[in-house]
């Protein structure tokens, strides 16, 4: 998954949807209705690290599927909405495995 710009990308995408729910459904709930802000900071500043991952891996990805300005647009919203990277995640694996079914790799013999 790592080896390709679009698998960094997906990876990264992955981990900054899983920190936004973490920071959206536990953190906050635990800084209004339990008194600890600390939390908050802590997924806050890790939640921050995966945005800007996010879109550092976003740009290596467009610049490698040469995707349209409109396609990069909707990858940065997605990662603005709740469970939206885990959406667009699904939407690259259907053409990531297209892909492969229309370019097989070479067999090694």
């Amino acid at each position: 998954m790592l080896k390709t710009p679009l698998g960094r990308f997906r990876l990264i995408a992955l981990l900054e949807g899983i920190s936004y729910l973490v920071l959206l459904g536990i953190a906050m709930p635990l800084k209004y209705w339990a008194g600890i802000p600390e939390v908050v900071k802590v997924v806050g500043w890790a939640h921050g690290v995966l945005f800007v991952a996010y879109l550092v891996t976003l740009l290596g990805a467009a610049i490698d599927r040469r995707w349209s300005f409109g396609r990069v647009v909707f990858a940065f919203i997605a990662s603005l909405v709740p469970f939206g990277t885990f959406y667009l995640d699904k939407q690259l694996k259907r053409e990531e495995q297209a892909v492969k079914k229309t370019n097989p790799a070479p067999v090694n013999s």
